[in-house]
């Protein structure tokens, strides 16, 4: 599938229509609030607040789930994450943020004094200092200029590419701040081309934008659920790549990443032979109600469509584009199909006091690196958009 997601305003009216009558199934609080900060909290709907009401009165009879019906849930979850990136079940691995990946990623790839890792400048943290701990082991970590727009300099990323010592290529799928999105297949194929790690913080991305992972050349991606997953917290994921499985033993490990702890009447029959498959890399006990809750969030999406969500959100942007273009208001996120995605991050030149007079009209979004931030999932409508330019116009 490809990653490029182009405006077709007849598909995009039959989405909206279809997305209303999911908005009232699921998301019925929508009706007085307007919620356009996806990029810091997902709401979870309503089928997966059921899940977890249902497991937490489970829960309160601990005899009612069997070790098997836990162990169950966190299948299904591994494969709900499976089907959503088209990856094997094996190459998933379930956690509970996306930092935890992200140190994983640090700690476990093969690195050594003199390698080079490359990060691009504004960064969310969490991709950035567990690199920067390597430097106490003599390993670089370099962080690669932005362009003037703020966006990661793919053109220069791939130039450092072809030096050898470039041995970790660190970016977000999506970038927190202003919504750009990575063209991460030409940057996966550069990192093969020269050994290079390609690793991922997919936490903006996984969710809102097109990514198949067959198609895709990544090592390892981490993602929480508690955002465009619309999932719990405390659920999350880490993607390995098959053949790179059975090269990487992380440096903290848990008594379930090795063989024959399922059977849980030998546990003292030790064996140090870590499990083949990505679970070799989960940290137990993971929670277990989450994971249920992130599974019914996932048949949501799944049945929408990562497409038609990225179409629909993208729609959405429509009022807010329109009129910062004619009123001169910088546009801080691309607009290009080819680097877009569902965040839309407006900088009027008074930014702080049109964020609070949006923040008054109880519309709910953020303020980063100086622009509002707006992000829209498959519940939100037009019509939300265009109150925040109501908004925005009084005051700018």
């Amino acid at each position: 599938m490809s990653p490029n997601v182009a405006y077709h305003p007849t598909r995009v009216r039959a989405l909206r229509e279809s997305c209303r009558a999911l908005r009232a199934a699921e998301f019925p609080w929508t009706a007085d609030t307007v919620y356009l900060n996806n990029a810091s909290i997902g709401p979870i709907p309503e089928r997966t607040r059921r899940a977890l009401d249902a497991f937490t009165a489970k829960r309160t009879a601990p005899h009612l789930l069997p070790d098997r019906e836990l162990f169950a849930g966190l299948a299904a979850a591994r494969l709900g994450i499976a089907q959503l990136l088209n990856v094997e079940p094996a190459e998933v691995a379930l956690a509970t943020n996306t930092g935890f990946g992200l140190n994983l990623a640090a700690r476990a790839l093969p690195l050594q004094a003199g390698d080079t890792i490359l990060l691009s400048d504004r960064e969310f943290p969490a991709n950035v200092y567990p690199w920067l701990l390597l430097q106490q082991q003599g390993i670089r970590v370099e962080m690669a200029r932005c362009r003037p727009e703020g966006w990661p300099d793919e053109e220069f990323l791939l130039e450092r590419l072809r030096d050898p010592a470039v041995r970790v290529l660190a970016i977000s799928f999506v970038q927190f701040s202003n919504g750009y999105r990575a063209d991460l297949k030409k940057l996966g194929d550069a990192c093969r081309a020269n050994g290079t790690f390609l690793v991922v913080d997919g936490i903006q991305g996984v969710g809102n934008s097109l990514l198949d992972l067959r198609e895709t050349p990544v090592d390892i991606l981490a993602c929480g659920g508690q955002k465009w997953l619309l999932s719990p917290w405390g659920s999350g994921f880490v993607y390995v790549r098959k053949e790179l499985i059975p090269t990487l033993e992380p440096a903290v490990t848990s008594w379930m990443s090795f063989e024959g702890t399922d059977d849980f009447s030998r546990l003292t029959e030790y064996n140090p032979t870590f499990r083949a498959d990505a679970r070799r890399f989960e940290m137990i006990t993971l929670p277990y109600q989450d994971f249920v809750g992130m599974t019914a969030s996932l048949s949501l999406l799944l049945e929408i469509g990562i497409r038609d969500i990225a179409e629909v959100t993208r729609a959405a942007h429509e009022p807010v584009v329109n009129w910062a273009q004619e009123r001169g208001v910088r546009i801080s996120s691309p607009l290009d199909d080819r680097h877009r995605s569902a965040i839309v991050c407006v900088a009027p030149p008074k930014a702080v006091e049109a964020y609070h007079a949006v923040k008054r009209a109880h519309v709910v979004c953020s303020l980063r690196e100086g622009s509002i931030r707006l992000s829209p999932h498959c519940y939100n409508t037009v019509e939300e958009m265009e109150r925040v330019v109501e908004i925005l116009d009084a005051v700018t």
